[in-house]
């Protein structure tokens, strides 16, 4: 049988292949949702304007507690049971929405949704960090954002096609995790070898590895508070808080930005997919770009991501909408699986690893839920209605982002380490 190499051993294909799969449903929530709320007055006649909201917030608001949730029960439960778990209220949800026949089921189905998709979130970076260390963790982190970016593209498209029919059939998509539920019987054992391994490390971040226990040993002058290293977990906080909202809003305000400058509505699927596919590629090369980058590694993708900002908000032909689109893609995609691996070194204590990766996506998710509002803060503040200004203002920012980089680029949030080539 293929065995793949982890770094400290290796695992069967079936059993990479059951990990990868968990990726495959957690950017899905709202997705099938989000067809239907243009003829939700059509749907359900009597639906409140506050009904309609808390569809669309709710759930997604639901994710956050639960992936704290599920990075806290990850210190002392077995991680592919929770991912069971998950998988599990995912899949019975999905069921449900076939049933749903008033706008309160389909919102109580869909927090259902938000809570086993919280669950499943921080454990399809969980199990990879337990499986592998140094550069073979760090080509498995960039692909499982591939696989998850790839779904949400290929699922956007099956959507629009699925929407043509009855309301209910863009629930198909979240019969998805019936796929890793199915495959989950090859991981079973991993979690209990992982968990016999890191006992025997003396890091505390698994199979002990010189350069992982450098990594997850705290520096002079370095505060630690429940096995975290407060520095470091503050500094990936603020940086996957901040990326993640510099290029969020492609996905809120591009429709309108396009309608703005008269140019064809029919693009706008091509230039987020166009993102998407950019965010998914770095993560199967991003060994070889910061070998070739090396410590420019995060200037690099922060300048990316300013001029895919700039080029948006000024970009009046459909080609420079995308280029600008994988400029941006680009610039995120190198700086997420870097900011996945480097949470698995915010810890003292090996089995809080998960921990640390479920406060960082939580944090993602904030961003996500927040960027409308920050931008409409400053709109308000400079008197503009302008659907360009979202993408000059967030460009503003990334510049002095980027004067941070620099600043700080031997810090451990923006320092690339040796392991990673």
């Amino acid at each position: 049988m293929i065995k793949i190499s982890t770094g400290k051993g290796s695992i069967t294909l079936p059993a990479l292949l059951a990990i990868w799969s968990v990726s495959l449903v957690v950017n899905l929530p709202g997705l099938a949702v989000s067809p239907m709320l243009g003829n939700l007055d059509k749907i359900f006649p009597k639906a409140s304007d506050l009904e309609i909201q808390m569809l669309t917030v709710l759930p997604n608001l639901l994710i956050i507690p639960f992936v704290l949730f599920s990075g806290k029960l990850s210190e002392s439960r077995d991680k592919v049971r929770i991912v069971v778990v998950g998988l599990s209220i995912y899949l019975i949800a999905g069921i449900l929405y076939f049933f749903a026949d008033s706008m309160v089921a389909l919102i109580a189905v869909s927090c259902l949704l938000g809570c086993g998709c919280g669950l499943v979130i921080p454990l399809a970076a969980g199990l990879i960090a337990d499986t592998f260390v140094g550069k073979y963790r760090m080509q498995q982190l960039g692909i499982k954002s591939g696989i998850s970016n790839v779904a949400l593209v290929l699922a956007t498209f099956v959507v629009g096609w699925l929407n043509r029919g009855n309301w209910h059939m863009p629930f198909l998509v979240y019969l998805i995790p019936a796929i890793p539920l199915v495959l989950m019987v090859f991981v079973r054992k991993l979690n209990s070898q992982a968990a016999t391994k890191m006992n025997q490390a003396p890091s505390g971040v698994g199979q002990p590895h010189p350069k992982v226990v450098e990594w997850a040993t705290p520096t002079p002058g370095e505060k630690v508070t429940g096995g975290f290293i407060l520095s470091r977990i503050a500094g990936l906080i603020g940086l996957y808080a901040f990326t993640t909202y510099a290029v969020t809003i492609i996905s809120y305000y591009l429709p309108f930005l396009i309608q703005e400058d008269h140019l064809s509505s029919d693009i706008t699927g091509t230039v987020t997919a166009l993102f998407y596919l950019a965010v998914f590629l770095p993560g199967f090369c991003l060994p070889y770009l910061i070998k070739v980058f090396g410590q420019r590694t995060s200037l690099i993708a922060t300048a990316s991501i300013a001029g895919g900002l700039l080029l948006m908000a000024l970009a009046r032909e459909h080609w420079l909408l995308y280029v600008a689109a994988v400029l941006m893609g680009f610039g995120y995609g190198v700086f997420q699986p870097v900011i996945y691996d480097k949470a698995t070194y915010t810890v003292t204590d090996g089995r809080k690893s998960t921990l640390a990766l479920a406060v960082v996506l939580a944090v993602n998710y904030i961003a996500i839920t927040v960027t409308p509002f920050i931008v409409d803060v400053f709109r308000h503040m400079f008197g503009t209605s302008s659907n360009h200004f979202p993408f000059i203002l967030n460009f503003i920012f990334t510049l002095l982002f980027g004067i941070i980089v620099v600043a700080k680029r031997n810090s451990f949030t923006f320092r690339m380490s040796d392991e990673y080539v």
